[in-house]
């Protein structure tokens, strides 16, 4: 358990009163000079992070927010372990609209503790006073800049005082309302229905008994959930048989005899030892899993800003792997039309809530979805009080194409009242990637058409772009007129990028012979109009 010094809590919470004018005087104007700091630190459990591939690039996911230089006054800067290639910054410069690249580049700070530790990067820079003083110079007003980040703990107020700049996100005080736990308090004070289960569990001895009692109480239970109050992506969660247990007194026998050897974890490379490690440490729940026809797992997008007013951002149906389908992998805006306006609904009753407890800040709710006789149910999972797997690919989705969601309908219209989807993954692999540099997936993207078109707005961006070459992993947001025009495009992207991974490189000789030939055409192009 968090213990939270109460100095501190009184420092922070008169900083963050600067965020209400803030939001009042800058935000409504694009030409208002602001400075946005992003420092998009993982603060969680070491453990659990440990557990996601390439996760030190995870850093990466809110480069999504370079697109912010758009606004012509705006000063962004972006603070990262190690640095970034510079061809990646390039790529996302110039997928600015209407601004030059120069333009956008020159008020655009990037610092680096280059530092490639398996520590959160609040802690790195908290650990380099003079890193710390870079970064105050380079905020041209305190007054006007404000902080964001993934998400919210001790360490990031920490570094937020020490900086002078509010933090656009959830005091780490009320973080328990996004545990496991307090998600399913949440849920069932606004009337949303949660599987049956228990919630504020200590140790293995609750979550063994807890089993017990769930397998008594519903003797076709096939399986039970077991989740670490913060895991991350899934990653933090097990998933338990019942199918095959005894019933009547041989139940609670079974149960602590099995459920150390046959729990199965999604984390790769876990076991009963460290996981009990960890759920005495932060605790956890156990639950009914939700099994039914045609199952799906969306989820809704908000935000609170600091004057109380509650957004709805957008809906999403994610695409979930690992064992047992409780990985996040990617998602495809918007969710599905049959329901996407009854999630919707419910993450503003969840909001409504999280408003009277002060929350502030993007928050997520995620949800498992079975189709009944009478239409589709949905059974509240968890609260992410943080940005999540669908928050940067909305946002480049918003950024590259300046246009809206709609609540009444949970469509994104572009300005031209054209609607717009996509299909993301952060989680695209192949071993074969790693004979791709940042250079290499470019060339590719723009030789194949699959580069992102400002005239369209459609095509597709890439991102976790430094994890190519070293993991052989990627993520990517494609963008089309339709749904199916999306899931097309995400297919024929990684056909592509499986053919050119597997074909052998090109002679050099030959390749600068070819490109050369390829800017003669387009020379010859221009001058003929």
């Amino acid at each position: 358990m968090t213990i939270h010094d109460e100095s501190e809590l009184h420092r922070f919470a008169a900083l963050q009163e600067r965020l209400g004018p803030l939001v009042r005087r800058i935000f409504p104007d694009p030409l208002e000079p602001r400075t946005v700091l992003v420092v998009p630190s993982l603060s969680m459990d070491r453990g659990v992070l440990e557990k996601i591939t390439g996760v030190q690039h995870y850093e990466e996911r809110l480069l999504c927010m370079l697109m912010l230089l758009r606004l012509p006054r705006t000063h962004l800067i972006y603070v990262t372990s190690v640095p970034v290639d510079p061809t990646i910054i390039g790529y996302y410069l110039h997928l600015l609209p209407g601004i030059p690249g120069s333009h956008a580049r020159r008020r655009l700070t990037l610092l680096t503790c280059r530092d490639a530790t398996p520590v959160p990067l609040s802690e790195k820079i908290l650990a380099r006073p003079r890193l710390i003083r870079r970064i105050r110079r380079a905020i041209p007003n305190i007054h006007d800049a404000h902080m964001t980040c993934f998400n919210v703990t001790p360490v990031e107020r920490r570094l937020a005082l020490e900086l002078g700049v509010p933090i656009y996100g959830c005091d780490p005080a009320l973080a328990d309302v996004g545990s496991k736990s307090g998600s399913r308090e949440v849920f069932k004070e606004a009337g949303i229905e949660v599987a049956d289960g228990f919630e504020r569990l200590r140790d293995e001895n609750d979550m063994i008994e807890a089993v017990i009692e769930l397998g008594r109480r519903y003797p076709e239970l096939r399986r039970v959930a077991v989740k670490l109050e913060e895991g991350a992506s899934g990653e933090g969660n097990a998933v338990f048989e019942l199918q095959d247990s005894p019933n009547g007194t041989d139940l609670a026998p079974w149960v602590r005899r099995e459920l150390p050897r046959r729990l199965r974890f999604e984390a790769r490379d876990e076991n009963w030892e460290e996981y009990t490690a960890k759920y005495r440490q932060m605790g956890g729940i156990v639950e009914c899993w939700v099994d039914g026809e045609g199952k799906r797992s969306p989820s809704v997008q908000c935000r609170i800003d600091p004057l109380g007013k509650i957004e709805m951002i957008s809906t999403h149906d994610q695409i979930l792997g690992g064992p047992s389908g409780q990985v996040f992998k990617g998602s495809t805006f918007p969710a599905d039309a049959e329901y996407r306006l009854d999630i919707q609904d419910a993450g503003g009753r969840v909001a409504e809530i999280l408003k009277e407890n002060h929350v502030v800040g993007r928050f997520g709710v995620d949800f498992v979805s079975v189709r009944k006789a009478d239409g589709w149910r949905h059974y509240a999972i968890e609260i992410n009080l943080r940005k999540g797997g669908t928050t940067h690919t909305f946002m480049m989705l918003q950024y590259l194409t300046d246009g809206h969601y709609s609540p009444e309908t949970g469509l994104y219209d572009t300005p031209t009242g054209r609607e717009r989807y996509y299909y993301a993954t952060d989680n695209l692999h192949n071993e074969a990637y790693r004979g791709l540099l940042p250079d290499d997936l470019i060339d590719i993207a723009v030789e194949n058409n699959l580069h992102f078109h400002g005239a369209t707005q459609q095509g597709v961006v890439f991102h976790l772009i430094g994890a190519l070459s070293e993991f052989g992993k990627l993520g990517m947001v494609c963008v089309g007129a339709t749904a199916e025009k999306a899931s097309r495009l995400y297919k024929e992207t990684v056909e592509v990028l499986d053919r050119e991974a597997a074909r052998p490189a090109p002679d050099p000789e030959e390749y600068d012979s070819h490109h050369a030939g390829q800017d003669t055409r387009r020379r010859l192009r221009t001058a003929g109009g």
